[in-house]
């Protein structure tokens, strides 16, 4: 399919020097998308891989329990493609008022994308549909905190943005100007409302992704939101019914071949390539969320048989490990507050899971000592590790 430049180049003036800034066409891409066999094939493969995952969600016994760590493994994810260096074991230390390994700002805007993530969702439970104002919202909770509280959170940009580089003149790329904003957002909201037409939800979001990134609406954050957006239009749609796909990963791991992807769409108006990497980024994704719950409730239910042979301490165990399903780094203290037994019976507790191998025990304190559940943590972790790790 051979299309043209997928926008226009408008003249900016910075500081001592002109630059070209780059104004998306809205979507849907014209001519339109050229369904080949082996596209279209790759895209009902990702639709099933989808519905596989939604179906493995209804098999856990309790979902909000592999969702609480699903959901901080992707901010972990989607925060390392901007450059901090906080792991998991970090955003559970700092949930729990322990002290990370990184520099607080790092975790600190890690904790915010949980934060956005369920501020968004919790909107669109509202009813607010995805629109201009549900991503001024959430952007507004992405950079409450950290590093980007100086980037007007919730405000789109007054001012230009570029991506690599040290100013527009030698950026790699520069979005549209800040005057354009808001039209070029508002015909993307259009988009995702069917308008002009009527767009399938999975071609939607591969869409929008492209669209909204290129748009760069906010001085900061864009690329979180961005990946956001997939999860939360997933969602909307009700093609999930939990937040169980992330495309962080994946992006991650190629993020070279990403980046110009989304350059050739721009410049050749080459949608196909994109789709189709895209297609495979939510079959591997999709297929891996899975495969992973299923560890996870496999692991769950052997350390359950386990529990269940010690007898009458059984009972308060399991409501302990339990607990550590939720927040597999723990402090004593912390499990008597989430369990509401008593300092005593959380303690034994532990002392039976730590014999039976379950949990691991970080400090050698008296008092708010800090456990483990490695195996969990060790599952979901995968894919996270810093480099140099």
């Amino acid at each position: 399919m051979q299309r043209e430049i997928q926008g226009r180049y408008v003249t900016i003036s910075t500081v001592g020097e002109k630059a070209q800034a780059f104004v998306p066409a809205p979507l849907p891409p014209r001519p339109p998308i050229d369904w080949t066999p082996e596209l279209r094939g790759k895209f009902d493969q990702a639709l099933l891989a989808l519905g596989r995952l939604d179906s493995v969600s209804t098999l856990l016994p309790d979902t909000s329990l592999f969702l609480y760590m699903y959901v901080r493994k992707e901010a972990v994810l989607s925060s390392m493609i901007e450059g901090t260096q906080s792991s998991l074991s970090d955003l559970l230390l700092y949930e729990l008022d322990q002290v990370p390994g990184v520099p607080l700002d790092d975790v600190r805007e890690v904790s915010n994308y949980v934060a956005a993530l369920d501020r968004g969702l919790h909107l669109l439970e509202k009813g607010l549909p995805l629109s201009l104002r549900l991503f001024r919202e959430i952007h507004g909770v992405l950079l409450a905190e950290g590093r980007g509280g100086s980037q007007a959170p919730g405000e789109f940009r007054r001012t230009q943005n570029w991506i690599g580089g040290t100013r527009p003149g030698n950026a790699a790329f520069v979005p549209p100007p800040a005057e354009e904003v808001l039209e070029c957002m508002s015909k993307l909201e259009l988009f995702l409302h069917d308008q002009p037409e009527s767009t399938p939800v999975l071609l939607k979001a591969a869409l929008a992704h492209v669209q909204f990134e290129t748009i760069h609406p906010f001085l900061d954050g864009n690329g979180r939101l961005g990946r956001l957006l997939i999860t939360l239009l997933l969602c909307e749609q009700k093609v999930l019914k939990t937040p169980m796909l992330y495309l962080s990963l994946y992006f991650k791991t190629h993020r070279r071949y990403y980046y110009e992807l989304l350059n050739t769409v721009r410049l050749t108006g080459d949608w196909e390539a994109w789709l189709d990497f895209f297609s495979e980024a939510v079959i591997v994704t999709a297929t891996q969320a899975a495969e992973t719950a299923r560890q996870l409730l496999d692991l769950s239910n052997q350390d359950r048989d386990k529990i269940s042979g010690l007898g009458r301490a059984a009972t308060s165990t399991l409501q302990v490990h339990r607990a550590l399903m939720e927040h597999p780094l723990a402090t004593s203290g912390s499990l008597v507050q989430k369990t509401r037994i008593t300092p005593a019976t959380v303690n034994k507790a532990l002392s039976h899971l730590e014999q039976l191998g379950i949990v691991k025990e970080l400090t050698s304190q008296k008092r708010n000592r800090l456990f483990s559940y490695a195996g969990y943590i060790e599952i979901m972790s995968r894919g996270t590790e810093l480099p140099g790790m």
